[in-house]
């Protein structure tokens, strides 16, 4: 094989036929920076590339898979009037991870635990397979602090188990526990907390020992009837993005956020 994208923001390894790509900021959770999306894009770029690789499974360090954005590191991404410029980062970093996730011809399995929020959420959604601890939960917090979903969530959320459901999700921003989440078919398996890091490599090493041609051409008919529009709706949930990111209630959903408080939103 080939060496691997030196990396600093995730952990990564292959064993068996199966790339372990791990995010590795357990001291923020596991959120994300732009530097941590361009990581995880050269690694899929690299799965694609070696034929050593047949399947892959993605999973967090530390007490969660992810808390989603980091919103205590600084972006250097900024617009004129001084607001966060959230639809570059999504555009420039971010896109390409969900994107590569679907349209990498191999099996990608996510393995959740603790938290998985945001646009960590988004990255598990956008995998083959989801298998959760039993204490993992699902949380969809961007109305939290006045944004809307990312990452592709608002197209690959209600694929997954539908309109009504998605829309309660989205515009809720409550936790979605995974025997829940096994009930609404957002995930595929729920396992012990402590059997999930055996089990989920078990399983993606089963998919390693398989018909890698037909999980392939499995993907490419899923993805063309339920993701053709996929770069359209990314791209759509950036522009509405940086509109969200313009307002006074991001300004202070983030701010009640840091400050451990309740959220007065103005509508504004």
């Amino acid at each position: 094989m080939s060496p691997a994208p030196a990396v600093k923001h995730v952990a990564f390894s292959v064993e068996r036929g199966v790339a372990i790509i791990e995010l590795h900021r357990p001291d923020r959770m596991n959120a994300w920076i732009p530097e941590l999306g361009d990581e995880l894009r050269a690694l899929l770029d690299y799965c694609g590339s070696e034929d050593e690789v047949r399947s892959v499974l993605v999973r967090g360090a530390g007490r969660g898979f992810s808390a989603g954005a980091d919103l205590q590191t600084p972006t250097a991404y900024v617009t004129d009037s001084g607001r966060p410029h959230v639809a570059r980062v999504l555009q420039e970093h971010y896109h390409a991870v969900m994107t590569g996730v679907r349209r990498l011809p191999k099996p990608v399995i996510a393995a959740v635990h603790g938290a998985t929020v945001g646009i960590g959420a988004s990255l598990a959604l956008s995998c083959d397979l989801i298998i959760a601890a039993e204490s993992a939960y699902f949380l969809f917090a961007f109305v939290n602090i006045g944004l809307v979903p990312d990452g592709g969530s608002s197209l690959l959320l209600p694929s997954r188990i539908g309109l009504a459901r998605a829309t309660e999700l989205a515009m809720l921003g409550e936790r979605l526990y995974a025997p829940k989440a096994l009930d609404w078919g957002l995930v595929n398996r729920v396992v012990p907390d402590e059997e999930l890091a055996e089990q989920s490599l078990a399983l993606a090493e089963r998919m390693a020992a398989g018909p890698t041609l037909s999980y392939a051409g499995t993907k490419r008919q899923l993805n063309n009837w339920l993701f053709q529009r996929m770069d359209e709706q990314l791209e759509l949930e950036s522009m509405i993005q940086q509109e969200m990111a313009e307002s006074g209630d991001f300004a202070e959903g983030v701010m009640a956020f840091l400050q451990k408080r309740q959220a007065a939103f103005g509508g504004r």
